[in-house]
């Protein structure tokens, strides 16, 4: 085959726009970091990094959930232990109210404290974090506990409120207000007051509520154990999830991004070789005979 200028030209044409495409795949490599810009780079890049990037926004999702789990749980705990504190204070008071010495007016000052650890426990009932009742399961948007003029409502709603913390692993993050602010609970502290008002009511009467208060007060225990095994547990999974992202953000970077100094060695062979290729372009066109016969 006869080689022609012409064909010599479109050679030179050819190989110089191929360098300035590798040139340019390069320089956008070193300007963005990162290996391909376009799927059509390179589709088995594009593919993996599709789907580690998924895989690392499912991590961080995982995390801010973890954050609600959080401000729930410890909201939670810290509701039943003022709880907790407000049955030990009737149980204090009643004991003391059991010594057949105190006078009538000393009962009812007891049982006007009484009413007001009523109340303070009914607002403890009424616990909310993040603008949500924590203690009326999956209704967060109704109070649990109401009093009115004709006494206290309690609303049990005994449903789980779940938070998925991996891939289909939900937590429970409430308390299970059936276990602890019953119609029972508020019964109780309302009878207690009762007898408390009551001139008739002797020593030996009262000392018989201090086991029904321990009876409440161990369910506020034992509620407050369940709460805190479950925050163990999601302890656990929250180094679990650090562990995760730490290995999804790797191996992305390891598809996706590009080795910089791999990069600028390549990068500087390459115009040093579109360097070479301008000058053999140069003297492609030799002088002919037409040359001479001017």
């Amino acid at each position: 085959m006869r080689v022609t200028q012409t064909m010599l030209a479109h050679n030179s044409l050819r190989h110089l726009n191929q360098s300035y495409t590798r040139l340019g795949e390069l320089q956008d490599q070193l300007s963005t970091g990162k290996k391909i810009t376009r799927a059509s780079q390179d589709p088995v890049v594009a593919m993996n990094g599709m789907r580690y990037r998924t895989q690392v926004m499912e991590v961080e999702q995982f995390k801010r959930n973890l954050s609600e789990v959080y401000n729930w749980m410890e909201a939670t705990d810290s509701a039943l232990d003022k709880a907790a504190q407000v049955l030990h204070r009737v149980r204090e008071l009643v004991q003391q109210a059991a010594n057949d010495t105190y006078e009538e007016n000393q009962r009812d000052s007891i049982a006007k404290e009484v009413g007001q650890l009523i109340e303070e426990m009914a607002t403890i009932a009424n616990t909310k974090s993040n603008n949500k009742y924590i203690f009326n399961g999956t209704n967060t948007t109704e109070k649990p506990v109401s009093i009115d003029g004709n006494g206290i409502t309690v609303s049990e709603n005994d449903t789980n409120v779940e938070i998925e913390l991996l891939k289909g692993v939900y937590i429970p993050v409430n308390s299970n207000p059936t276990n602890v602010f019953t119609d029972k609970l508020f019964n109780d502290l309302r009878t207690i007051q009762s007898a408390l008002e009551n001139d008739e009511t002797t020593g030996e009467n009262l000392t018989g509520y201090l086991e029904i208060i321990d009876g409440h007060m161990n369910n506020v225990v034992n509620e407050r154990a369940e709460v805190g095994a479950r925050y163990n547990r999601v302890e656990m999974i929250q180094a679990r999830l650090d562990e995760q992202e730490v290995i999804a953000t790797r191996i992305m970077s390891d598809n996706e991004d590009a080795d910089m100094e791999e990069v600028i060695i390549h990068l500087m062979t390459q115009e040093n070789v579109h360097r070479a290729a301008l000058g053999a372009g140069a003297r492609i066109i030799q002088p002919t005979l037409l040359d001479f016969l001017r």
